[in-house]
């Protein structure tokens, strides 16, 4: 049907426009694309590491909303929704110490560290019209990017192509979703000033789940020389959204849409009203500077301030998270007859002073002091890398890191008890990769790199208020093999890469009777994966009807096992590992026309998901379908509209983003939306 009004809309059109006004849309071809991850700056089809990419063209084919949806197209990668602004990020497993918000996976936003020193991320706090691309690196990437064994995650916010104007965005859908963005562009692309600001709100598709965010952000980037260059980053961000809480199997089979309910002592979430109230102020600087022709240096510096109330089912949580720290790295580049070499090598550091209270929860007004504690954090991390590009297509990366932080807990509600301090350190966490160039449009790589992940402020000190004075930072070491490779002149474009990670220490979530989040160690896991993606660029033409037509796919075949855990007396040793589904696919479509119609479609399964630890109970596996059709053109030579409408979860699939695992009393299930359908316009470059 979608086909059908695109094709008719297209001939109507066609007879309307002329061949100077006529707009085409074309696709990015991912693998010229260049990627910073590893400090390489080398195209994507170069880099001998699992780099998910996603760029304008990924982004732009949903609903331009979240990043969710273009997140969850990469192999080896799941963004989940718990609740509209609830979000959390899984590479490889990585959720399975998280029961909200991001963990484990280190996010940097350009080039400035977007992780908070106690080990958490406000990945909520970023609207989607304030990301302009994302670099995905799986596995652990400690050899650079500090202490972890999930990966790193890094966001630019700056397109690769800077023009003045205004920008203007509104979008209307289901749920009484209502989003308007507007960006200006002053300056010159030397001098650049860029203000936007962001409105988003919608009643959700659960009971109590309702949400509103505005974020405005001010960003300039000033090259004063050659030589020099300057990033500021400004961002303020004000959040706000209900959370429901997770249901049983029971409540969740007679009603998905419904929220906690009432049970015994237990208030519901509306009789709670269980909420986020999220304030964070982000600044930060990033200046380049480049020496000569061999060495450059880049230092980042930032400070921010989080204040979170959070009403829940058993309490009343106020925290205020003051932070500061910064990035420096240093690169030397020479050639040496027909061998390139690059070194990197800097420093990184962070420090938090944190305060968290507990009250009682009296109708979602704070009441009695439970807890008040202040926590004293820090994080820093040396590191090198050397890659080394020799004749005949080999290539060499080795790189390490060591790291250490720190959690001092002064329980001031216990009056005379002294300081509880923490400190974590490990060996140098190294990380080396051999590549060959096989032909020109063929690499193959192998690697092996160790993780170090300490473990966070919220899982040192978790919800029940108990230090954990016997958690343990995880460890483990990851073995990689993979290839990339193009064909038909580069319109196919392949990757595969496997992967065994073998995990010591494993950190792992548990719920108490009254919902209270804790951690334990789980012993170790061994994980074993295949990712793969395929694009094809079917044609692109500036002649034919359908001027752009791309096909593209990507698959996740996993085996998480614990390999050795027993808990008390349990044993859990060979059980899949909870929140990963050992199968996952996606394939799209996306159609562009000569005269600006397109269409994108995308299809996406999960296999079940573990619950528990026990594998006593699952996820239902289910497939989803959603597309967006739209019209794009030039108004001016500069000036583009954009108008487009589409629909998400066509099958009106029943699901749960963002199980809860492991949940006392079989709280596992936050249902996701139903069908829901969009409809938005775009106006870019107006008065330039």
């Amino acid at each position: 049907m979608l086909l059908t009004a695109m094709i008719s809309l297209a001939l109507l059109s066609e007879a309307q426009t002329d061949t100077t006004s006529r707009f085409n849309i074309a696709a990015d071809t991912l693998q010229e694309v260049i990627v910073r991850a590893y400090e390489q700056n080398r195209k994507l089809a170069d880099v001998a590491a699992p780099i998910g990419l996603i760029g304008q063209s990924q982004l732009k084919r949903f609903n331009n909303l979240s990043l969710l949806p273009a997140i969850n197209t990469v192999p080896g990668v799941r963004m989940e929704e718990r609740s509209p602004g609830s979000y959390r990020l899984n590479f490889r497993g990585s959720t399975l110490r998280s029961p909200f918000g991001v963990r484990n996976v280190k996010v940097y936003l350009n080039g400035i560290p977007f992780t908070d020193p106690g080990g958490n991320t406000y990945l909520n706090q970023l609207a989607y019209y304030n990301v302009q691309s994302m670099e995905i690196i799986k596995g652990p990437a400690g050899s650079l990017y500090g202490a972890g064994t999930g990966g790193a995650l890094l966001i630019r916010t700056q397109p690769d192509q800077w023009q003045p104007g205004v920008s203007l965005n509104y979008i209307y859908g289901s749920y009484n979703l209502n989003n308007f963005s507007a960006q200006v562009k002053l300056g010159t692309a030397e001098n650049q000033n860029t203000i936007s600001y962001t409105h988003q709100a919608n009643d959700g598709y659960r009971d109590h789940t309702a949400m509103r965010r505005d974020i405005v952000n001010w960003e300039t980037l000033l090259k004063s020389s050659e030589r020099q260059q300057m990033n500021a980053y400004v961002s303020y961000g004000d959040l706000y959204y209900q959370t429901p809480g997770a249901l049983n199997q029971g409540e969740y089979n007679a009603n998905p849409k419904a929220a906690r309910p009432k049970v015994g002592a237990t208030p519901s979430a509306d009789q709670a009203k269980a909420a986020i109230y999220q304030k964070t102020i982000l600044a930060g600087v990033s200046n380049k500077y480049i020496f000569n022709e061999h060495l450059e240096n880049t230092t980042s510096i930032y400070a921010a301030y989080t204040r979170l109330l959070n009403p829940t089912f058993r309490n009343y949580e106020i925290r205020n998270e003051p932070h500061f720290g910064g990035r420096t790295v240093f690169t030397y580049k020479q050639n040496i007859d027909n061998t390139s070499i690059q070194v990197s090598g800097g420093v990184e550091g962070q420090k938090g002073f944190f305060k968290t209270e507990d009250f009682g929860n009296n109708n979602g007004q704070p009441d009695t002091v439970q807890i008040n504690d202040d926590v004293n954090t820090w994080i820093y991390s040396v590191f090198a890398q050397a890659d080394v590009r020799f004749p005949g297509g080999w290539g060499l990366t080795a790189g390490a890191s060591f790291n250490k932080s720190f959690i001092g807990i002064t329980q001031l509600h216990l009056p005379g008890s002294a300081p509880q301090n923490r400190t974590f350190s490990n060996e140098v966490a190294p990380r080396v990769a051999l590549s060959k160039k096989i032909t020109k449009d063929f690499l193959a790589y192998v690697s092996v790199s160790k993780g170090f992940s300490p473990p966070t402020v919220a899982e040192v000190l978790p919800s029940t208020g108990q230090i954990n004075g016997s958690l343990q930072a995880e460890h483990g070491i990851d073995y990689e093999a993979g290839i990339k490779t193009s064909w038909l002149q580069e319109r196919l474009y392949l990757e595969v890469n496997a992967f065994y990670f073998q995990l010591q220490n494993a950190i792992v979530v548990r719920k108490d009777i009254n919902n209270a989040d804790f951690y334990v160690n789980a012993g170790s896991t061994k994980q074993q994966g295949i990712e793969s993606s395929l694009t094809y660029q079917v044609f692109s033409s500036n002649t034919r009807f359908i001027s752009n037509a791309r096909v593209w796919t990507s698959y996740t075949l996993n085996n998480f096992k614990y390999d050795d855990f027993k808990k008390d007396t349990v044993n859990f040793s060979n059980k899949t590992l909870p929140g990963v589904a050992a199968n996952t696919f996606v394939a799209g479509v996306d159609l562009a026309t000569r005269i600006g119609i397109y269409l994108d479609v995308t299809y996406y399964y999960s296999d079940r998901i573990a619950l528990n630890d026990a594998n006593t109970a699952y996820a239902s596996s289910y497939n989803l379908l959603g597309g967006r059709i739209g019209y794009k053109k030039n108004i001016t030579k500069k000036n583009t509209i954009d108008i487009f409408g589409g629909v998400d979860n066509l099958f009106n699939t029943k699901y749960s983003l963002g199980n809860d695992i492991n949940a006392a009393a079989g709280r596992y299930f936050n249902a996701a939306a139903g069908i829901n359908y969009f409809a938005g316009i775009s106006l870019g470059n107006l008065f330039h």
